[in-house]
């Protein structure tokens, strides 16, 4: 197990040099605690007080928007093994904010899990051993339970990834997980009064969790899931007269759900058309971007709308552009875009979670999206919506969830 202090980070990152010189000139996030209706329940009010504990002697008074980061933060991510080429990015995020913040910031110490579940138990108890009083990490779905289980009072936990349960008392856990896809296409069309929907659910397990938690969620929210239908292969059969089936049975449908990858919408698109259900909202998940695209195919897609993180698509305050921060550092371009905003809003976490975890009304405006944390200590997550037009990808304005 490696473990980088902050003095050893510059120099070992040399690229963060150009980003840093661009994030000194940046705006602050903006964090809100807004007016309207309360999020918790009155036992989820409780369940949210009784489950954190933060030393109120140990660190300087909070500032005005909520803003009280650890003494010293310990990050248990994966520098090496398999997971590493994952953690450069979020990394690299994570300390895109942490520079670009120019009011008092923690000791950082970074450590190494080797990306086993022994290598973040033994992480984080060293990482308190060593007087860290907050830990970010760790990033595999193996690891989390590890850490979860020696979870201290004296340090609080933000893991970074889902574990097979809720987190325990004194930890949140964040997440890009196939979950939140589902919960915000949810999100999405009840907010818009689209309560009886069709789910078409591709092959794989990114489908197969977003469409439970779908489920789930529009359950919750008095919806109903009419019918699902499977989707096999890039190269679906047709499926027209189920399709035409579902939109002419008793009651009618509101809205269509794809957890479906590009290439299988494009597929399936034109078959939604020949049944008459182009006109009704359509929503995706973020897999609808996987893979290549070219305009004259992604026409297809046109309408249909897929969360996605805040950054690429309308920009972040306190971060340079997506376009920008792309061509200065390798992490932050392409795919790893994502983790690179996943991993500036850990910062941010880590900086606010003290306003976060004890307010169901506290929001901050992150990179992947407007971030708050559930009272069962899961952090929820707004997204950014996008949509095709004439085969490019152009944002939703006001069309959050």
């Amino acid at each position: 197990m490696r473990r980088l202090n902050r003095s050893t980070l510059p120099t070992r990152l040399l690229p963060l040099a150009l980003l840093l010189a661009l994030v000194s000139g940046c705006a602050t996030v903006r964090v809100s605690q807004p007016t309207g209706p309360v999020e918790d329940t009155p036992a989820e009010g409780q369940q949210r007080a009784a489950r954190w504990q933060f030393d109120a002697g140990a660190r300087p008074p909070a500032e005005s928007d909520g803003y009280r980061p650890p003494i010293k933060l310990a990050v248990l991510l994966p520098l090496s093994g398999g997971l590493a080429t994952a953690a450069a990015p979020v990394r690299d995020g994570l300390l895109a904010g942490y520079y670009g913040e120019h009011r008092r910031r923690p000791e950082l110490v970074f450590y190494d899990t080797s990306g086993t579940a022994a290598g973040a138990g033994a992480a984080y108890a060293r990482a308190v051993a060593e007087g860290a009083d907050q830990v970010l990490g760790p990033l595999g779905r193996e690891e989390i339970d590890a850490v979860y289980r020696g979870v201290q009072a004296s340090a609080p936990v933000i893991a970074l990834n889902r574990g097979p349960s809720n987190p325990p008392p004194n930890s949140a856990s964040f997440s890009l997980a196939p979950e939140d896809d589902g919960i915000g296409a949810a999100d999405y069309l009840v907010a818009r009064n689209a309560k009886r929907v069709l789910v078409l659910a591709g092959d794989g397990d990114y489908a197969r969790r977003s469409v439970a938690a779908f489920g789930k969620r529009l359950q919750e929210k008095e919806g109903t899931v009419l019918q699902t239908l499977p989707v096999y292969g890039d190269k679906p059969a047709d499926m027209t007269p189920a399709l035409q089936a579902a939109a002419q049975a008793a009651g009618g449908v509101d809205a269509v759900f794809l957890a479906l990858r590009r290439a299988q919408a494009r597929a399936i698109a034109p078959q939604l058309a020949a049944a008459g259900l182009t006109a009704k909202p359509r929503v995706a998940t973020s897999q609808l971007v996987s893979g290549s695209g070219k305009p004259e195919d992604d026409r297809a897609l046109d309408g249909i709308a897929f969360p996605t993180d805040a950054w690429s698509v309308t920009g972040t305050r306190g971060l340079p552009s997506a376009t920008v921060t792309g061509a200065s550092l390798p992490t932050a371009r392409g795919s790893a875009a994502r983790l690179f905003a996943f991993g500036y809003d850990a910062w941010l976490l880590t900086a606010y979670l003290e306003h976060l975890a004890l307010s169901d009304e506290a929001r901050v405006e992150g990179a992947t999206g407007v971030l708050r944390i559930g009272a069962d200590g899961n952090v929820v997550r707004a997204p950014a919506w996008s949509t095709f037009s004439n085969g490019a990808v152009i944002p939703l304005t006001g069309a959050g969830g």
